[in-house]
């Protein structure tokens, strides 16, 4: 708006100064202030005194070329010479856009009120569109419940009674087929175990103690290694005795299971899964596909999976970084593809 104003204003400046030319010209002879009905003006000297005015407002900013004060907008121009003394010529024509100035704090008030407005109602028309969403995860999420919940038991069963038989008065082709039920069973029950974890993680009590971390790594690794037989894994075990940590049992358990199904799941035929703990740290490693620096970032990702060739739900993982974050451990990973992938838990007593 001022840009336009000034274009125009500028016109009124060299008709004006044309006017005061001829005054100072012709002085003795007119004698009379150049007038026009469409501005007011004035002008000064060079040391900003004012000369004669006509101007409404007596605030001059001299530094300014076009400005709006009082409702008025003002322009500075200085002519080429010196006419009647004049240094400094100031035009002044009122404010055509002083109502919306005037009237912009009531705009911003009926805006934010409209905004409010809509956001609420847009609030409203979300719930109203995603309840069908909503509740077919509900539904979802209950049916997960209701399921790992009915298959604890025949789970527990199976394993309990495969863990009673006695395969050494088996012949080898009944052992085998028992060894096979046997894989199956702890497979299912690994799963069932995350499922369970991430639906009932939120109302999971942790019951922490002093744990010795030696036994249960120990424990578990005797409980894969069916799993790995299968794909003739070797395990290389370097455990210190007696390393305690302070946590839950079935916590860390789960988190030991999903590092090793995980190191099982990815490794190479008759290749090696190495088990390291020390005080403070447990490491363990394969010799299985590994993974490129780009599927390293998204790791702990739930539903993340990077080989579609093996199965699984991509929650594993998950599993163990919402864990590690429970008991401050701190966990570092190297991969590299087709040499293995190194997992470093660390934590501080």
């Amino acid at each position: 708006m001022l840009q336009e104003k000034r274009h125009i204003l500028q016109e009124y400046s060299n008709d004006f100064i044309f006017k005061l030319k001829d005054l100072h010209v012709n002085f003795d002879k007119y004698k009379y202030y150049p007038r026009d009905e469409k501005f007011n003006s004035a002008i000064f000297d060079s040391d900003k005194k004012l000369i004669f005015s006509t101007l409404e407002s007596k605030d001059v900013k001299f530094d300014k070329v076009t400005y709006i004060s009082e409702n008025m907008i003002h322009f500075i121009e200085e002519p080429e010479s010196y006419y009647l003394g004049t240094k400094y010529i100031i035009l002044e024509i009122p404010d055509d856009n002083v109502w919306f100035r005037s009237v912009k704090g009531e705009i911003i008030t009926y805006s934010f009120i409209a905004f409010i407005f809509m956001l609420i109602l847009g609030y409203f028309i979300s719930k109203l569109f995603l309840k069908p969403m909503r509740d077919a995860l509900h539904l979802l999420d209950r049916f997960i419940k209701d399921t790992t919940h009915e298959l604890n038991t025949p789970i527990s069963a199976i394993i309990t009674n495969i863990e009673m038989i006695d395969k050494d008065i088996l012949d080898a082709k009944l052992a085998k087929k028992i060894n096979r039920i046997d894989i199956g069973a702890k497979t299912i029950s690994n799963i069932y175990e995350d499922l369970t974890f991430l639906t009932l993680n939120n109302k999971i009590i942790s019951q922490n103690e002093n744990l010795n971390l030696s036994n249960v790594l120990e424990q578990r690794v005797e409980y894969f290694k069916s799993l790995a037989t299968i794909k003739k894994i070797n395990f290389v075990l370097n455990i210190e005795k007696d390393i305690y940590l302070n946590s839950d049992l079935k916590k860390i358990s789960k988190l030991i299971d999903n590092l090793i199904s995980n190191a099982i799941k990815y490794n190479k035929i008759a290749g090696t899964i190495k088990v390291t703990l020390k005080e403070n740290f447990l490491s363990i490693e394969d010799t299985g596909k590994g993974m490129s620096k780009e599927n390293l970032s998204n790791l702990f990702e739930r539903y993340s999976r990077f080989d579609k060739s093996v199965g699984g739900f991509g929650i594993g993982l998950n599993i163990v970084s919402l864990i590690a974050k429970e008991y401050n451990l701190d966990i570092k990973v190297e991969s590299e593809l087709n040499k293995g992938t190194k997992i470093e838990v660390i934590w501080q007593n």
